[in-house]
């Protein structure tokens, strides 16, 4: 609590914003009435880069009273935060208790103070609720009918959630991958029917063009293209690009893949989540919301080996959402925003791909660790935190 708002003044930060909240909104306006998604500028003057089918999911956003959208966006987030921490001890094999519960209260707090998910608090950004969706899929029975869905309609808003279609294919889920693709081209269809001007904007257009969002060069983003476009000055050729994301995507389903069938599915579906976004042509600081799994799960760790809190203080300092005033009227918040002496600008403007690029290392080494090793080792944390069954 104490990090969160000593850094700046949380009544000018954390709970005020609320700018893409607005403009989702805008977006739902347009949709219901007939005004073009993708050609002028929306809210504050930022142009709309999300998927058609989006504007038709924001339509309940459009009812709300136009005062009520920015708190209400926290009070959303913040529930679904803690939601998706509920999830994270799910997936691991916890039993929720009243203890459990007090502590993923605990941790979504300390959360709070995340680089991700501040700024997806400040936004009004969906991230969060994104990664519920799939979470929600990957903490059911591999043989349930609808899993696949969260994916979907995940993908159907945002594209970015699609990568875990490809993640069911490797994982030879096929229903759920079936589901999924299945799910995500009826939020194609349906988009396609309502609104078929944006839709084929958007698909033969629009979807093209990265560069709406911002200069691959911006230091906000942080995927493995803006890694590039930062090492070299914008210089690096496309197909390099390209390499690279099919070479840290082929790693990636290879360890992940091998985390699934031993057990580990938290720390699976959280690396590819944060794939996916590394993959991404252009991913902002506040897309990397998948450092919450990973801190519930190095907590986890902690509870039978108290050296694994060294491993959660380290991801909490490197992905704290540090603050710096630039001018009286702009602040920065994250670490790869922040000046820098030119030695450490190669590591800090690229931080969350780098802490990305260490989780998947780490992913690698404890896939190839002994199984009965790696289940004692759970086995006692889980008897600390749920007592006995």
């Amino acid at each position: 609590m104490i990090l969160l708002f000593a850094t700046v003044d949380p009544w000018s930060d954390l709970l005020t914003g609320g700018l893409d909240a607005h403009v989702y909104r805008d977006g739902a306006e347009r949709a219901l009435h007939g005004v073009p998604l993708y050609q002028d500028p929306t809210f504050f003057g930022l142009l709309y880069t999300y998927t058609p089918f989006s504007a038709l999911a924001f339509i309940p956003v459009a009812l709300l009273p136009w005062s009520w959208l920015t708190n209400g966006a926290l009070l959303l987030n913040i529930s679904v935060l803690y939601a998706c921490i509920l999830l994270s001890w799910k997936m691991i094999g916890y039993r929720i208790t009243p203890r459990l519960l007090g502590l993923s209260a605990l941790l979504a707090i300390t959360s709070l103070f995340l680089e991700p998910v501040r700024t997806t608090m400040f936004f009004g950004q969906i991230n969060l609720v994104l990664m519920l969706l799939v979470m929600w899929d990957f903490s059911r029975p591999e043989g349930s009918r609808t899993r696949g869905v969260g994916v979907g309609l995940a993908a159907g808003i945002k594209l970015v959630p699609g990568y875990f279609i490809v993640q069911y294919l490797v994982l030879r889920q096929w229903r759920s991958a079936f589901v999924a693709a299945m799910v995500l081209l009826a939020t194609v269809v349906l988009a396609w029917i309502v609104l078929p001007d944006d839709s084929r904007e958007y698909w033969l257009s629009t979807f093209f063009h990265s560069d709406r969002i911002a200069l691959d060069t911006n230091p906000a983003n942080q995927s493995v293209r803006g890694m590039l476009a930062h090492l070299s000055g914008g210089r690096a050729p496309l197909w390099l690009w390209m390499v690279l994301a099919g070479m840290v995507a082929g790693a990636s389903m290879v360890i992940t893949s091998a985390l699934e069938r031993c057990g580990e599915r938290l720390l699976a579906v959280t690396l590819a989540g944060m794939t996916a976004c590394a993959v991404s042509p252009f991913a902002w600081g506040h897309h990397w919301v998948w450092y919450v799994p990973l801190l519930v799960y190095l907590v986890h760790r902690a509870q039978s080996d108290r050296r694994w809190w060294l491993a959660a203080a380290a991801l909490f300092v490197s992905t704290g959402a540090w603050a710096y005033q630039w001018s009286e009227n702009y602040l920065s918040i994250g670490l790869f925003l922040l000046p820098k002496p030119w030695h450490t600008e190669p590591i800090l403007e690229n931080s969350h791909v780098i802490v990305y690029l260490v989780a998947l290392i780490y992913g690698a080494v404890v896939a190839r660790q002994p199984v009965l090793a790696r289940r004692g080792s759970a086995l006692g944390a889980m008897k600390i935190c749920r007592g006995p069954a």
